[in-house]
């Protein structure tokens, strides 16, 4: 029993390892689109397309991947602990008293998704202050940074853990929802290609109740095909990445927000500077309306839909491929 578990947890870990780095590779110039169409930097774009074309031109294929190395090295550790830990925490508000009937419903989803995120942004979220610095950094701006560790070393130096940290909150208000929001869709929408399959397989094979009930294809159990896991994957990304774009576009401006000593010697002066998340909020609003609210949803459904089709479908080939290794 010990060694199933132990089994199951390396290849949890191999698994999301694994789907993290994938899915990254995959979707990071989208990324950087996003961060650039979001934050007010006196670049003007027309959209995604456009943020790529330009950053291609002038920067070339180093532009698009613009902190992709402090991704992969802090990124892993962080998806490694989200992935890992909402099954933790899925199993255990399942079994607990909270929930009567032992079963995976809405809520068991939610706070699951909500937990995982709490834990992995203490990884995540000096990773992405590091990463979102250098994606959105310009040749006008006054603080230039030479790769991920020379950004935390300065981040460290002018600003301290505050800075490192900076958005946190933000962060747990934007990711915490996507989060809570992604798993219920994700976890609802595998439940029902489970139920169709089931039924589809039962109508063709006029199954009796009695072969039903031996037949592998549950609501609950085994492993969804690979089409289906993508589907459902990809739809449950891109409702949960538009319904907190406006969370994420407001923690990223608190993000890549300088320090104050840094910000009166900036040589951007249009770029305001935000006391907290409902000032940035505020002002998206009043200077845009809803437009403003949802700028750069669109890079951000485009970014979010292949990179939690990749990581969760990943996440779940791998997993099953390493848990057969390691038996």
């Amino acid at each position: 029993m010990e060694n199933g578990i132990n089994t199951s947890i390396v290849s949890n870990v191999l698994g999301s390892a694994s789907a993290g780095i994938l899915a990254r590779v995959a979707t990071h110039p989208l990324d950087t689109a996003k961060a650039r169409l979001q934050s007010l930097n006196g670049v003007s774009y027309k959209g995604p397309v456009d943020v790529l074309r330009s950053t291609f031109r002038y920067e070339g294929v180093r532009g698009l991947y613009r902190g992709f190395g402090t991704v992969i090295i802090g990124g892993t550790p962080g998806t490694i602990i989200y992935l890992c830990s909402y099954d933790i925490f899925k199993d255990k508000i399942s079994s607990s008293a909270f929930n009567k009937n032992n079963e995976e419903n809405f809520v068991v989803h939610f706070m699951a998704g909500i937990l995982a995120e709490t834990v992995a942004c203490l990884i995540y979220v000096p990773v992405d202050v590091i990463k979102e610095r250098l994606q959105t950094q310009y040749k006008t701006d006054t603080i230039k940074y030479n790769g991920g560790w020379d950004a935390l070393v300065k981040i460290s130096k002018t600003e301290g853990l505050s800075g490192i940290y900076k958005g946190y909150g933000a962060t747990l208000a934007s990711y915490g929802p996507f989060s809570a929001f992604y798993f219920v869709f994700y976890e609802q929408f595998k439940s029902w290609s489970k139920n169709y399959i089931q039924q589809k397989e039962e109508k063709n094979n006029d199954s009796t109740i009695s072969t039903a009930a031996d037949n592998t294809m549950t609501a609950t159990t085994t492993t969804l095909p690979l089409s289906y896991t993508i589907l459902c994957s990809a739809s449950a990304g891109a409702i949960a990445s538009f319904l907190t774009s406006p969370l994420d576009m407001v923690k990223l401006r608190l993000q890549v927000q300088r320090g104050a000593a840094h910000q009166l010697s900036s040589m951007n002066t249009n770029t305001p500077s935000y006391r907290g998340m409902s000032d940035a909020l505020a002002y998206a609003w009043r200077t845009g309306g809803i437009a403003g609210l949802f700028k750069g949803a669109g890079a951000r459904v485009l970014h979010f839909v292949p990179l939690t089709t990749v990581t969760m479908t990943s996440y779940e080939a791998c997993r099953i491929f390493f848990h057969q290794k390691l038996l």
